[in-house]
């Protein structure tokens, strides 16, 4: 520890090697649960891209693991640290270090938080689409290392549609650059997306070029309500089918719908089985949400409400904010986030309920309708093991249920800890093979978050 601590601050500041237990067991995990963790051997806050590079060189020449850290709001267990480790945090690098609104590109560090990125943007007229929910606390490293995404996915698409290139820092001290500044460009392998989603198991991003877009008109929504999950499923597809194309299409269930009654008393029926949320920014939004509320009444919406404006689509989009908040209040809570084809999101929605019933248990789901993205939350008495095992099993239950129906694992949330005995079953054993070997490319010494996704 003495040595891994002195060799360290050979090349940083001293006060960016923080050593004392009471703050590195603050740096042990994310917001995911049951996964394994525990306090690094030390924390390191690095500013320049020199010292990420000498901390690398450090780390190398000991054999010490390295675990890359953002806002740690990740809920895949990836940025869960292990004893003797380094805990990397790259939040005091946090500077966006060019906007041009011609190329329409930012150049970001990976500190910079998502809505700081977005409100810079938006002050030349433009925006930065990714949006997770977490989006005024994450930062865009951390989103870049888990492929995260956000309500907005179902028009414009996750983060790795939107990184352009990258400055890695490799394991053994390396500088790679990646990608492009510019609006096209296909030389060679594209080991920019390569790195995104790839939880820190290969480098350590330092900077980012990302995509820009012109700032959308003001979002317009409406709230539809059903009777049945099946009904509002049938919604889902039937607006796709007749190519609309929604900013947003949220979908809530009966357990949600009552949960965030009981937290804020929004009135929605007990009655609802189903709330489905659909958004426009487009040129003509009423028309849209006309024309969406049309078919929402045929698939058999008991209650269809447009809003007027866009202060009141805020209004009836503050339900589904709140859905996740709602459900913690009800225990412990667990979220998956398993992505299924569109066609098949009312036979995932049922198939949660059946797996609520079986382990008895309440799940709450939500989903990003629009690109069947679906978010059950289970819900259990952590302090209780037996109920406390099933929540486990009911979450592995969910994702077997995913992968039957064609879908995969995590749509958004990455792979971590939690879930990479499941990314063995959707790669089969040749795609592990491949990608393990790809990573020892990168990575001889397997010191780059070892033990995550694989």
């Amino acid at each position: 520890m003495s040595d891994l601590v002195e060799l360290l601050r050979e090349g940083l500041p001293e006060a960016a090697v923080v050593s004392d237990p009471d703050v590195t067991a603050a740096y042990r995990q994310d917001m995911a649960g049951f996964c394994d963790s525990a306090p690094p051997a030390v924390v390191v806050f690095p500013q320049t891209v020199e010292q990420v590079q000498h901390v690398m060189r450090t780390a190398t020449r000991l054999r010490v693991p390295v675990v890359p850290q953002g806002a740690r709001t990740g809920l895949s267990g990836a940025a869960n640290a292990a004893a003797g480790a380094i805990a990397l945090s790259m939040l005091k690098m946090d500077r966006i270090l060019e906007l041009d609104p011609v190329d329409r590109i930012a150049v970001v560090e990976p500190g910079v938080v998502n809505a700081e990125l977005s409100r810079a943007a938006a002050r030349h007229g433009l925006s930065y689409p990714p949006d997770p929910s977490s989006w005024e606390s994450c930062t865009v490293g951390g989103n870049i290392g888990t492929g995260a995404g956000g309500l907005c996915c179902v028009k414009y698409g996750v983060t790795a549609e939107y990184v352009l290139g990258l400055d890695v820092v490799l394991p053994d001290g390396r500088l790679l650059r990646t990608g492009r500044r510019t609006a096209k460009g296909v030389a060679g392998y594209d080991l920019t997306r390569l790195f995104v989603g790839a939880e820190g198991t290969l480098g350590v991003v330092v900077a980012a070029v990302v995509a820009l877009r012109p700032a959308p008109p003001p979002q317009l929504a409406l709230a539809a309500e059903f009777a049945s999950m099946d009904a509002a499923c049938a919604a889902v597809c039937a607006v796709m089918a007749a190519g609309h194309v929604p900013s947003l299409m949220e979908l809530m269930d009966t357990t949600t719908v009552r949960a965030v009654n009981a937290m804020a008393q929004m009135g929605l029926p007990d009655s609802t089985a189903a709330l489905l949320l659909v958004g426009f920014d487009s040129l003509d939004p009423a028309s849209d949400l006309a024309a969406v509320g049309e078919l929402c009444r045929e698939a058999g919406a008991t209650e269809v409400v447009p809003a007027a404006d866009s202060g009141e689509s805020e209004l009836l989009l503050e339900a589904r904010r709140l859905a996740l908040p709602a459900l913690d209040r009800l225990g412990t809570t667990m979220i998956d986030d398993v992505a299924v084809p569109r066609s098949r999101l009312g036979e995932m929605l049922a198939g949660v309920a059946r797996i609520a019933e079986d382990f008895r248990l309440t799940i709450g789901v939500c989903a990003h309708a629009g690109d069947g993205n679906t978010h059950p939350v289970v819900v259990f008495d952590a302090k209780d093991e037996e109920e406390s095992a099933r929540a486990r099993a009911s979450f592995d239950a969910i994702m077997a249920l995913g992968l039957e129906l064609g879908g995969t694992i995590t749509g958004e949330h990455g792979v971590g800890l939690l879930k990479k005995e499941w990314l063995a079953r959707e790669l089969g054993p040749v795609g592990l093979e491949l990608q393990r070997q790809v990573k020892a490319v990168f990575d001889p010494l397997g010191i780059m978050n070892p033990g995550k996704l694989f």
